[in-house]
C-alpha cells in the first residue's frame, strides 16, 4: 500500500517546532539558535514522517533510535519530543534552568526519548555505529540516524567512524549532515574545509544523497532512498540555511550561540505567523 505524505503538515509542524525553540531560548536567556532553526525541518521529517517509537514506552526495543550529535541543538530535539508526546509542552519553560530535565545539552538519564547524551563534538556517529551493531546482533530491524553539524565533521573521530560504518555494511544507519556552511568561529570553509563532502563520504564506501534540508519533499523522499539502501550506510548531505525561517537570523554567523532577546521573538513570532 502506498503511503501518501502530506508535505504541508510536515511544514507547518516544522514551523511550530520554530516557534517552541525560540520561546524557549528567549526565556532561557541562552542557547544556540542558529543551528537549531536549521536542521528543524530535517528532524520534523524524522519525528512525523519516517520514524518509528512509542512516547509512552521509550525504551521499546523495536523502535527506531535518533542521536543528535551536535548536542547544542538540544531545543530543536526537545520541541520535538514535547510535540511528539515524550512529555508536557510546559516543561519546555524551564529549558537550562537549574534542576530542569532540559539542560544546554541533552541528558539521555533526565529526559525520556534521549538515546545518548551528547554534546562532545565528534562522537555521535561513533555511537550510532555500535547502536547499529548491537541492534543487527539482536536481530532487531531499527534503524539509527544521526544528525551531525558540517562543523563537527572537522573532527577527525566522525572520519574514523565513517570507515568503520562502511566497512561493517551498516546498511541500517543513516546520517545526515546539516550543511549550513556556518560554525562559532565564522564560515565552515574558513575555519576548516570540509568540502567536497559527495566525493569525501564517497570514497568512505557511503551512500551519497545530496538535498535541499528545507524542502520537506526532498527530504522525505531522500529518507524513504537511505532505507532501500543494502549493503552500506547512507549519507543525507542537507543544504541548510543557519537560523532558517526568521529574516533577520538568516545566514548570520552570531546567532549560532545566543538566544534572541524579547524584542527579536516578537518580530520573529509574526514572521513565522504565530496568531
Amino acid at each position: 500500500m502506498e503511503i501518501t505524505v502530506d508535505i504541508k503538515a510536515l511544514e507547518d509542524k516544522a514551523r511550530l517546532i520554530r516557534i517552541s525553540i525560540l520561546k524557549m531560548l528567549t526565556l532561557a536567556g541562552s542557547g544556540h539558535t542558529g543551528g537549531s532553526l536549521s536542521a528543524a525541518d530535517i528532524v520534523t521529517a524524522l519525528y512525523f514522517y519516517k520514524m518509528r517509537y512509542n512516547p509512552k514506552e521509550p525504551l521499546w526495543k523495536e523502535r527506531d533510535r535518533f542521536i543528535l550529535s551536535k548536542g547544542h541543538a538540544a531545543p530543536l530535539l526537545y520541541a520535538t519530543l514535547s510535540m511528539a508526546g515524550y512529555f508536557d509542552a510546559q516543561l519546555l519553560k524551564t529549558l537550562r534552568k537549574i534542576g530542569s530535565p532540559l539542560q544546554g545539552h541533552p541528558n539521555s538519564k533526565s529526559l525520556p526519548g534521549i538515546e545518548i547524551s551528547t554534546g562532545s563534538l565528534g562522537q555521535g556517529l561513533s555511537v550510532a555505529n555500535g547502536i547499529a551493531l548491537g541492534l543487527r546482533l539482536d536481530g532487531i530491524n531499527s534503524r539509527v540516524y544521526c544528525l551531525l553539524g558540517d562543523g563537527e565533521i572537522q573532527e577527525e573521530q566522525v572520519w574514523e567512524a565513517a570507515m568503520t560504518a562502511a566497512h561493517y555494511h551498516l546498511d541500517n544507519l543513516c546520517a545526515i549532515i546539516d550543511n549550513n556552511g556556518l560554525q562559532i568561529d565564522g564560515p565552515v570553509k574558513e575555519v576548516m574545509r570540509i568540502d567536497p563532502l559527495p566525493q569525501k563520504w564517497g570514497a568512505f564506501g557511503w551512500h551519497i544523497i545530496e538535498i535541499d534540508g528545507h524542502n520537506m519533499e526532498e527530504i522525505v523522499n531522500a529518507m524513504d532512498e537511505a532505507e532501500t539502501i543494502k549493503g552500506k550506510p547512507a549519507v543525507i548531505i542537507a543544504h541548510t540555511t543557519k537560523g532558517k525561517g526568521v529574516s533577520f537570523f538568516e545566514g548570520r554567523v552570531e546567532y549560532h550561540g545566543i538566544a534572541p532577546t524579547p524584542e527579536e521573538l516578537s518580530k520573529a513570532l509574526k514572521e513565522l505567523g504565530e496568531i
